[in-house]
């Protein structure tokens, strides 16, 4: 299909409730439809004022193992924003208010397949003004050691995510990807996060992961895959790698045109990837739909190629 030319959002609220991953605090979700140019915004409806925190790199918090976000202005925060603003930008909702009475988003399954539901559910609205999309124009990255996160100019959004892991379960895999809608729903957004038995104690100490369970995570131990079902689809932890990627890369604020590569990258790498990015306007150009520069840009949807690799 061609390349949208309006903004959306969503048609009716939509709610949903469940246990926070890090905090172990219950917590509802509630997604409402928001005005144009909106964007994605995050409201703590359980305090004073109902102050409201804006997806964008100058609101992140770095925290080690999730997206927080926090408004300095009001002191205002909420974590784990990976998973719902994944599917949001997948599916390409532009314009959301999405309520929160904790401090942390649902973890559902561990996945984005729940927030994909409710999107659906919900449906998508189009609206009057005009949709921009982010063109990296040239190379950025960030670099820790081994690890790499990397965008590239390209005519679309590909991403590629190679990970390695000393548990046998999970080994060393890569994945490659088209991003679209029906790719999305169809190879990404069933992936649930992920871990290590051995880690849990040391995060648990720290006070993460104390809403974790073999409900919302996949555990793995050595060669063994805890959950009773196994893994839920084939090479689940770098589809879930692409997954992450996909919600944090929403921080730059605009659908991306571009190429991601993520070297055993996380939460954190792919912040500082975004801050680089910006740091520099002639790093990226803001487009319209209707710019020259995207006459070649399609979102296929009957693309659903996703290169797995077990190296």
């Amino acid at each position: 299909m061609p390349l949208r030319s309006s903004q959306h959002t969503l048609r009716r609220p939509i709610f949903c409730s469940g246990v926070g991953l890090h905090s172990g605090k219950e917590v509802s979700l509630t997604l409402r439809p928001a005005r144009p140019n909106t964007g994605i915004v995050f409201r703590r409806v359980d305090l004073p004022g109902r102050p409201t925190i804006a997806v964008s790199a100058d609101n992140v918090s770095p925290s080690p193992l999730c997206t927080m976000l926090h408004d300095s202005e009001t002191d205002a925060a909420v974590m784990t924003v990976e998973h719902v603003l994944a599917a949001l930008s997948a599916l390409g909702v532009d314009n959301v208010l999405c309520d929160l009475d904790a401090v942390e988003v649902p973890i559902l399954d561990g996945s984005s397949e729940p927030f994909v539901f409710l999107i659906e559910s919900a449906g998508l609205r189009a609206q009057s003004a005009s949709r921009r999309y982010l063109k990296v124009l040239r190379p950025v990255e960030y670099r820790d050691g081994d690890k790499v996160a990397r965008l590239e100019p390209a005519d679309a959004f590909y991403l590629d995510a190679r990970i390695s892991f000393q548990d046998i379960a999970i080994g060393e895999q890569q994945a490659t990807l088209m991003l679209s809608p029906y790719a999305f729903k169809a190879e990404l957004a069933a992936a649930r996060t992920f871990t290590c038995a051995k880690d849990i104690t040391q995060m648990r100490a720290a006070g993460l992961a104390l809403g974790g369970s073999l409900d919302n995570a996949v555990v793995v131990d050595g060669a063994r895959v805890l959950n009773p079902e196994g893994f839920r689809m084939h090479e689940e932890c770098v589809r879930h790698k692409l997954l992450d990627a996909v919600g944090d890369l929403a921080l730059a604020g605009y659908p991306l045109l571009a190429r991601y590569t993520g070297v055993k990258a996380g939460h954190y790498m792919h912040y500082r990837l975004v801050e680089a990015l910006l740091s520099d306007s002639e790093n990226y150009a803001i487009l319209g739909s209707g710019d020259t520069a995207l006459v070649s840009y399609r979102l296929f949807e009957v693309d659903t190629a996703v290169r797995l690799h077990a190296a």
